[in-house]
């Protein structure tokens, strides 16, 4: 095996054990990254015989990552096969992720949250012993609701000032929290 091809197997293994903190399988990831390292677009053939996956699986995440705009079907003249080539615009992806967590992840737990908050915002009249209990178990919602609201803010500035804006965010966040940058 080349430098290269080394390299490259290297990065698809570590994208794809990156792939659990992302909410993704592994052979997800996996895919996402053989075809980010891949200068030609790849068959699902291709695809199954480099990860040594079978066909549903290769079939279901090569259609997942269409679906959520990380990679394009491509198809080459002449050739009854689909292929797919990754997007490789690194800023594109980040926010791809990004979005597709905050709708999977995040919206269906503060939703879970505010509905809970509301289901104990009046003291019951029957359990007044448990109003205390009640009280605390409310202001930990409260927190954890505003604890995602920020990080949301702040990844929806993050996204808004974009590629070219980040650098100058970055400085900013590191004089603000009193590190060098």
């Amino acid at each position: 095996m080349t430098p290269l091809e080394e390299s490259k197997a290297l990065f698809v293994r570590r994208w794809g054990e990156m792939g659990g903190y992302w909410g993704i399988t592994r052979t997800m990831a996996e895919i996402h990254a053989l075809l980010f390292v891949t200068t030609e677009p790849l068959c699902t053939d291709d695809v199954m015989e480099r990860l040594q996956i079978s066909r549903g699986n290769a079939s279901i995440n090569l259609r997942t990552l269409v679906d959520w705009g990380l990679i394009d079907r491509v198809h080459a003249r002449g050739d009854r096969k689909e292929y797919f080539a990754c997007r490789t615009d690194v800023w594109q992806m980040f926010e791809t992720i990004v979005r597709q967590r905050r709708q999977r992840e995040v919206e269906p737990i503060m939703e879970t949250i505010a509905r809970c908050r509301e289901m104990v915002r009046r003291p019951s009249a029957e359990h007044p012993e448990a109003a205390a209990e009640t009280r605390v178990y409310q202001k930990r919602l409260d927190e954890m609701y505003e604890f995602l609201e920020v990080v949301g803010t702040v990844v929806d500035v993050l996204l808004k000032v974009g590629p070219r804006g980040i650098g100058r965010v970055t400085k900013i966040l590191a004089k603000f929290a009193g590190a060098r940058g």
